[in-house]
């Protein structure tokens, strides 16, 4: 009873530890990959002049207001990240002409940076967070 007790709580702890250390990659992702044109934050007045692309928290409040699971909202993300096109886009006509189209990542990210990213925008951005 113990050795089983035991098992099923090491697996826990390494199913939390895998989640951690894989959001954790997402952000230091995000950080060198996405930041410099994104923000994390909602931007200050000062900000608001000098944006190049719009703010991450509302890319992700749009995209989870289309994409509610998780599965389909990373698969979208990382679709997007490679290939965008007016036709996918899911913000508003204003931001587009505003910021236009983000450039394709194609040689930027590999697809597995992507899907960190993409996971870790979906568990801290948008509705709240």
């Amino acid at each position: 009873m113990k050795s089983r007790l035991f098992s099923v709580s090491l697996l826990l702890f390494s199913f939390a530890a895998v989640s951690v250390m894989a959001q954790e990659k997402g952000s230091i992702l995000f950080e060198e990959k996405c930041a410099a044109c994104h923000l994390k934050q909602r931007p200050s007045f000062e900000e608001m002049n000098t944006m190049i692309a719009p703010p991450i928290m509302g890319v992700m409040t749009h995209v989870k207001d289309v994409k509610t699971a998780k599965p389909e909202a990373v698969k979208f993300i990382v679709d997007y990240i490679f290939d965008p096109t007016a036709a996918k886009a899911l913000c508003m006509k204003q931001s587009i002409d505003r910021f236009g189209l983000m450039p394709s990542q194609k040689g930027n990210l590999t697809k597995e940076e992507a899907t960190s990213i993409a996971g870790y925008l979906y568990d801290n951005y948008g509705y709240g967070k």
